[in-house]
């Protein structure tokens, strides 16, 4: 048997690169959201500027994935989000039983 959580995980995903300006503006307004269950990913293409240091302050909602920016490793980024999106379209399914793009049927 299939255990569905009360409350869907919302993942928000943010690229950066050198990006010490804003990163956290960017991480407060995402812990500033309501919702939970949260977690941030923040994939950084090997920031020179202290950008990882600042993401560290945010260990409570992050998952860092740090990379170089090579081909090979925004091809496997590429596959992690293609398999998280089909898994959340195949939770959706299993929830309600349509796709997330249909409509729901309409009230009797």
């Amino acid at each position: 048997m299939t255990t569905v959580p009360e409350t869907p995980l919302v993942s928000v995903i943010t690229v950066c690169y050198n990006a010490a300006g804003t990163i956290a503006a960017t991480l407060d307004s995402v812990r500033a959201q309501t919702w939970r269950p949260l977690e941030c990913v923040v994939v950084d293409g090997g920031s020179k500027d202290g950008t990882q240091d600042i993401v560290k302050g945010y260990a409570d909602i992050i998952g860092t994935v740090a990379i170089e920016p090579t081909l090979q490793n925004l091809g496997v980024l590429a596959v992690i989000v293609a398999i998280r999106t089909l898994l959340s379209f195949a939770l959706e399914l299993e929830v309600s039983g349509r796709w997330p793009w249909q409509r729901p049927p309409p009230a009797p």
